[in-house]
């Protein structure tokens, strides 16, 4: 039984927590809170034992609640921790990770130099198998992967051209934005989301661009595929819709056209948060010609990369194969793949 540590309980480090919590090979040991905040007092309430900074004591006591214990405490109990915390704070921890002797699982938020291997459980499993220290990249990252590495298999690709059209905030963070605008993030090209995708598909041709809109529900990727072969677009709906973590939707047959629309749809499946840890292709939009494909997707960013985070665990420890490892997450999960309404 793997022990898991979570630094970090937000939006992603909640999400692992529930989800460590369903696997039947390891059990979450504490999570960390460094804000005396609704976050910590539902954590308490779940049945988590909260861990802090000492530093953060005070705050804490002064809002009436209760922890197991300092941060400390929580890495001497743990075979690996998965860091949660926000972007760039991950780095800092990384020497304390080292010093107690454990493993950790970093966010895309980190640079790719804070682990030996950025991850995604499809494209290179085998090749983060026994690290140390593990990168899950982002959220757009993640969804572009997994159909590109779809698509690799059978039709090798010569480039690819994405236009990520991203939430500008996630639900809870009221600070963010934009509010009334359409912003290109960041103003150039290719944006970041190309690199990442290139530290996992390591001599892909690909190039991307971003623009940030005022919504917090989800992300757009509308993706242009250069193979060197012809495929047919029946062939290449088989493929994507065999593909785990891939579903489908028939827009002209249900109506679905929007990220709310697919929201609601999680909803009434009794999805946990509403969370939607596939890919959501919209099958209509797939178009081939020749040797070029087309087609739009929609990504969950609160939810998307945690299923990746309990097989980059089961690599990291050497536990399972990778299939093996899929398999069982999206069992646990209830995560689809093909063609669900």
């Amino acid at each position: 039984m793997i022990r898991v540590g979570v630094n970090g309980y937000g939006t992603i480090g909640k999400r692992v927590a529930d989800a460590v919590s369903k696997q039947e090979d390891m059990k979450i040991i504490g999570v960390v809170k460094t804000k005396p905040d609704y976050e910590a007092l539902t954590a308490i309430r779940k049945g988590y034992d909260l861990y802090i900074p000492k530093d953060r004591e005070k705050d804490f006591r002064e809002k009436k609640i209760d922890f197991k214990g300092f941060i400390e405490e929580l890495f001497e109990k743990s075979d690996i921790i998965v860091d949660a915390t926000p972007a760039g704070v991950g780095a800092k921890y990384k020497d304390l990770y080292e010093r107690n002797g454990l493993k950790a699982v970093f966010q895309g938020g980190e640079k790719e130099s804070v682990a030996e291997v950025s991850f995604n459980a499809l494209a290179n499993y085998e090749e983060a198998f026994g690290k140390r220290f593990i990168r899950v990249v982002s959220c757009n990252t993640t969804g572009l992967i997994r159909v590109i590495w779809s698509i690799n298999r059978i039709a090798p690709i010569k480039r690819v051209r994405a236009v990520i059209i991203r939430r500008g905030a996630d639900p809870k963070e009221i600070d963010k934005g934009p509010i009334n605008s359409l912003t290109l993030d960041p103003p150039k090209i290719p944006s970041h989301h190309a690199h990442d995708v290139k530290t996992v598909l390591k001599d892909l041709d690909i190039v991307t661009m971003a623009i940030a809109t005022p919504t917090t529900l989800m992300h757009i990727h509308t993706i242009f595929i250069e193979t060197y072969d012809k495929i047919s677009r029946d062939r290449l709906i088989d493929v994507l819709s065999d593909t785990p973590r891939i579903i489908l939707v028939d827009s002209n047959r249900t109506g679905i056209k929007s990220t709310s629309q697919i929201i609601e749809l999680a909803r009434d499946l009794g999805r946990e948060r509403y969370d939607i840890y596939e890919n959501v292709i919209f099958r209509d939009t797939i178009h081939v010609d020749g040797e070029e494909i087309m087609l739009s997707q929609a990504i969950h960013q609160e939810a998307i990369v945690i299923p990746e985070n309990i097989d980059a665990i089961r690599a990291s420890l050497s536990l399972k194969k990778r299939d093996e490892s899929i398999n069982e997450t999206d069992k646990k999960l209830n995560i689809l793949r093909g063609e669900v309404l």
